[in-house]
């Protein structure tokens, strides 16, 4: 049974302690269970995508957001 989590998709929140910290930034996706959130442009990586015959020829790289603990991230009244 997961608690009942006070961000949710959309909302505005400022990023409390880590690299990132100041920033502030969309709610883009809400993991409940794990208690994660993604915020755009925050915590951004730079990931490896392997050669694809269909979708992607080359491969290369592409940056994405991951997951932030929601302890690490407050809500900001818009």
């Amino acid at each position: 049974m997961a608690n009942k989590l006070k961000i949710k998709k959309g909302d505005t929140v400022q990023i409390i302690c880590g690299d990132d910290k100041g920033k502030q930034g969309e709610v883009l996706s809400v993991d409940p269970t794990n208690r994660k959130i993604i915020v755009k442009d925050c915590k951004v990586a730079k990931k490896t995508i392997k050669p694809d015959q269909e979708k992607n020829p080359d491969g290369g790289f592409v940056n994405k957001e991951m997951p932030i603990d929601i302890s690490n991230v407050k809500k900001v009244e818009v």
